[in-house]
């Protein structure tokens, strides 16, 4: 039998037109042709193919008056489509906005991919400062965040190896747990506390603080943290006026999702 991800069963040019959608970016957000097939990586003739008929589909459209490229509006159904869970997010946004405030500059919901964290809702009154740009769909890795450990914290030993393991991890600052067993440790602490606490771990300068929105079996459906900035006061401050109000937050949309009965914790973290 074929693996699943061997040529047998790809189609290459499905991927060259990803390729081509993927190239347009917050830094690219119009191009030529020319330059899009440079930032797919493929030759000219192939590029205009590929984004005539992303026109047609109403994916890609050409800017008024130039030769240039962009997304559409309508790019945003796929990512939407995946990360829309509008129980959670509809539920959450009321209790991200009650954490905002003088104090916590940031609160948002992140659900578990893989390795990763991706943010579904935020509520954000500045970082700005920090040169901070989280945005709904962002992605973080695990093992360095507070939203992670959250999250992971609550799953099987094996699953946390698992996962831990499936991808290098980087020191992103000087105060990045990148160490195994150090990390093994960590959220074995962040489970017994019931909340993750990262003082600059992830963005130097950063502090955060995130518990995990737990399902009826006590697995993972996400995390909410609050973020604040390392200057504006002390860890220890940071920590009395985040911690209470967060695990209140966290466990208040636990039991609305459970209540609820329609959302579960993505099983494939358990894979």
């Amino acid at each position: 039998m074929t693996e699943p991800g061997s040529e047998k069963n790809t189609v290459q040019s499905l991927a060259k037109g990803f390729r081509v959608l993927q190239a347009f970016t917050a830094e690219r957000t119009e191009m030529t042709l020319a330059e899009t097939a440079r930032a797919a990586a493929i030759d000219n003739a192939t590029a205009f193919r590929f984004l005539n008929t992303l026109v047609q589909l109403g994916y890609v459209e050409r800017v008024e008056g130039t030769r240039r490229f962009r997304l559409t509006l309508k790019c945003l159904d796929l990512g939407f489509n995946a990360i829309a869970r509008a129980d959670l997010r509809t539920l959450a946004r009321p209790l991200l906005r009650s954490l905002v405030g003088e104090t916590i500059e940031a609160a948002s919901i992140g659900v578990p991919d893989g390795a990763d964290v991706v943010y579904v809702e935020r509520m954000q009154a500045g970082l700005a400062r920090l040169g901070v740009d989280v945005r709904i769909g962002s992605r973080v890795p695990a093992y360095s965040t507070a939203l992670g450990q959250a999250i992971l914290a609550f799953l099987s030993r094996e699953t946390q190896i698992r996962l831990l393991e499936s991808r290098p991890r980087q020191r992103l600052t000087a105060a990045t747990l990148t160490d195994l067993d150090a990390l093994l440790a960590r959220l074995d602490q962040v489970r017994a506390q019931g909340f993750a606490l990262s003082d600059q771990e992830n963005v130097s300068g950063l502090r955060v603080l995130a518990a995990p929105v737990l399902d009826s079996d006590g697995l993972p459906i996400a995390g909410l943290s609050v973020a604040a900035p390392a200057v504006a006061m002390p860890l220890e401050a940071f920590d009395a006026a985040a911690r209470a109000p967060v695990m209140a937050a966290a466990r208040t949309l636990s039991r609305a999702l459970a209540a609820g009965g329609t959302f579960a914790a993505p099983r494939a973290n358990e894979r």
